[in-house]
């Protein structure tokens, strides 16, 4: 019998949601999958999830472990990866203006902006696929860091802005640290694959002034910002549910950019002071605020600025996030507690959000701990979770396919 969270517990895991995703290959990229696994087809194929699942297989792929019953061969996923690659070549590409759409349908391109948040998931995939050997890999990764380079980053404030129109002509005005988030992780993807610097030196500069924010915010993070970079904390309180850009502090992001401020110092030590300090304080404040907030256990999605529960709704990505930090926090400090910690929330996910019977996680509770769907409706990838059965068996640095690479 395995425990939830020992290593026989997370190859089952890996291989389960490897299983669920490959159902997930869709006309272009990789479809929003439903409860059962099945694609919903009412929906377009978002430039996001593609680039996640593609991200997923080829870490499934490098791993090389046994598939779980009717789960993807090798042989499935190197199919998967190439599908995923071809996709960002071909039907998501922009290839009028460069860069990527956010979001293809059958009859073409439906949200036709260019975010920062997709294209730091296509820098992802792409660099993953690339060390999966991917033949497309490269030149997409190419054309994602020369986008990223030249459209996104801002040099002079050492952080990416948000989104463009689909020609390059209009930047909206505003910014927002979620997408900074995942820039963070694509550039140490990036830095690990190209071998430049310069990645993980720009993981580094969006890093201090996340820190600066926090810690200046008594270590909530501020999210939306306006295009001088200004706080804005009111943002969207009529839309506190707001599935990327909620209102207030999001208790999974402060646990998020803890792991990612780890990463960064493993990477570049001494590159900016202070970061595993800062990543106990975000970790000690996201746990303060958001588990059992309201009395059930599980960490609420939102709280305002004062550390009250905003939306009680419990996301699954929440929890893969806080076993993600409480296991790499164990690994740098040596500390017990986040040992415990790690041990109780996987009980927890066991309990509540692995589907048992049609496999993934469910994406959302409410705040009794049952299935809901008022923010994330279905199962729409297997990113976070994987990459939660997955980290207690690679090291902090470098990024989870450099370090598939590097055992393979």
């Amino acid at each position: 019998m395995t425990i939830p969270g020992d290593q026989q517990y997370l190859a089952d895991q890996r291989a389960d949601l490897l299983r669920f995703m490959a159902g997930g290959a869709a006309h272009a990229g990789f479809g929003w999958l439903r409860e059962d696994g099945t694609v919903d087809g009412d929906r377009p194929v978002e430039l996001w999830i593609t680039c996640r699942m593609t991200h997923v297989a080829a870490l499934g792929l490098m791993a090389g472990e046994a598939p779980a019953d009717g789960g993807p061969s090798r042989s499935d996923l190197r199919r998967l990866v190439s599908h995923g690659v071809a996709s960002l070549a071909g039907p998501l590409h922009d290839d009028e203006h460069g860069g990527w759409f956010a979001a293809v349908g059958p009859d073409g391109p439906r949200v036709r902006v260019k975010q920062a948040y997709g294209h730091a998931f296509v820098v992802l995939a792409a660099s993953s696929a690339f060390l999966a050997r991917d033949p497309q890999a490269v030149d997409v990764l190419e054309e994602a860091l020369e986008v990223s380079a030249t459209r996104f980053w801002d040099d002079e404030q050492g952080l990416s802005v948000e989104e463009w129109d689909e020609s390059w002509s209009a930047l909206d005005p505003y910014r927002g640290v979620n997408a900074n988030m995942h820039t963070v992780e694509a550039y140490l993807a990036a830095g690990d694959v190209t071998g430049d610097p310069v990645w993980h030196d720009r993981a580094g500069r969006i890093a201090a002034h996340v820190v600066a924010w926090a810690r200046a915010n008594d270590w909530r993070i501020p999210e939306h910002f306006d295009a001088h970079w200004q706080p804005l904390l009111d943002h969207h309180r009529d839309q506190p549910d707001h599935p990327f850009r909620p209102y207030g502090a999001t208790v999974g992001h402060g646990l998020e950019w803890a792991r990612l401020l780890l990463a960064v110092d493993a990477s570049r030590p001494g590159q900016v002071a202070g970061l595993r300090d800062a990543a106990v304080a975000l970790y000690d404040r996201a746990v303060a605020d958001g588990w059992a907030a309201d009395g059930a256990d599980g960490f609420v999605y939102t709280t305002d600025w004062a550390g009250s529960p905003v939306v009680r709704q419990r996301m699954h990505w929440v929890l893969a996030e806080a076993v993600n930090t409480a296991t790499s926090l164990h690994r740098v400090t040596g500390s017990a507690r986040y040992l415990r910690d790690a041990t109780d929330w996987w009980r927890y996910a066991d309990t509540y959000l692995v589907d048992h019977e049609l496999g993934s996680w469910h994406h959302e509770l409410d705040s009794e701990n049952r299935p809901a769907a008022t923010v994330w409706p279905g199962k729409p990838d297997v990113y976070h979770a994987y990459q939660a059965a997955l980290l207690p068996t690679v090291p902090l640095v470098p990024s989870f396919a450099a370090a598939l690479a590097a055992r393979r």
